[in-house]
């Protein structure tokens, strides 16, 4: 009898599959896919690709890798070419050119009088573009700043309000933990927080103290939230009932990491507290939390 043959085997095929590369163009920006366009590159390596905005030098942060097609959504571009001496040095020009337009655009905007703060400058490598990046408090009405702009730089003008975390993300600076911004770092994303995520970690939930430099809540609540959460599931919640090798007991305090609880026994008028091991403790019941307050209230949804 011939060997049968799996019919419904679902692995991807070779031709199924496209070969990408991931470039950025900032420091921790967003990585974007292109085609390698028959180019076997490097992480680190500089490139010229045409980009929705324009040409741009953008450095590659993913080498040459494949991916299955069905994850991609539109064509991709291909890379140009690899950044040649020239392409770097008039790069180099364009960062001074854009600190330049930094102080002229400032100027402006008290000249014209806007409630608008000036974060950041970007050229794209063909200067075919100058786009501003401000944050404001009120709706400002900037038309006659961009033509004012545009005659000034003779370039195309394009003025981008932006959020806190992008703001933060953009000037950089040290956290509360003495490191860089993560967001300036190496976060090319950011990723959603949530106060239940505080909770779960026994963070104090004054605001001062688990807050960024941009006042959101810190991206780095997000880092060890699954290792917690996975603790948390193993661990008794304060208020089991739990039988113990001393007699059956209350959970009083938990340390979800370690693995360990303390639990309470009443002996008449006295009570005494020890700690377990929780893979050494039954859970007899479980305090009711049907009407407590959800733990995902105080979402912070900017992502």
């Amino acid at each position: 009898m011939s060997e049968n043959t799996n019919i419904n085997n679902t692995e991807p095929k070779e031709s199924e599959f496209t070969e990408i590369v991931g470039i950025n163009f900032r420091e921790a920006g967003k990585i974007y896919h292109f085609s390698p366009g028959g180019y076997k590159l490097t992480a680190g390596e500089r490139v010229i690709v045409d980009t929705a905005r324009g040409i741009e030098i953008g450095t590659v942060k993913v080498p040459n890798k494949k991916i299955p097609a069905s994850e991609l959504t539109t064509p991709l571009k291909p890379v140009t070419r690899i950044a040649t001496k020239d392409d770097l040095i008039r790069d180099e020009k364009n960062r001074k050119a854009e600190a330049d337009a930094a102080v002229i655009c400032k100027k402006k905007i008290a000249a014209h009088g806007l409630e608008m703060d000036l974060v950041g400058v970007e050229y794209t490598f063909d200067n075919s573009k100058l786009i501003f990046y401000f944050t404001c408090e009120s709706r400002v009405d900037f038309r006659e700043l961009v033509k004012d702009l545009a005659s000034t730089f003779r370039t195309r003008i394009e003025l981008r309000q932006i959020g806190i975390r992008d703001e933060a993300k953009m000037m950089g600076g040290l956290g509360v933990c003495g490191r860089k911004f993560c967001c300036a770092n190496f976060l090319s994303d950011f990723v959603q927080v949530s106060i239940k995520m505080a909770k779960e970690q026994n963070f104090s939930l004054n605001s001062a103290k688990v807050s960024g430099a941009c006042g959101r809540l810190m991206c780095c609540l997000r880092y060890e939230h699954e290792t917690y959460e996975d603790a948390i599931r193993r661990t008794p919640p304060q208020g089991s009932t739990v039988s113990t090798k001393d007699g059956v007991g209350t959970v009083v305090e938990t340390k979800p990491l370690a693995g360990e609880i303390k639990v309470k026994f009443s002996d008449g008028d006295k009570d005494t507290v020890k700690a377990f091991k929780c893979s050494d403790v039954k859970v007899l019941s479980r305090p009711n939390r049907k009407n407590t307050k959800s733990d995902d209230d105080g979402e912070d949804a900017e992502g």
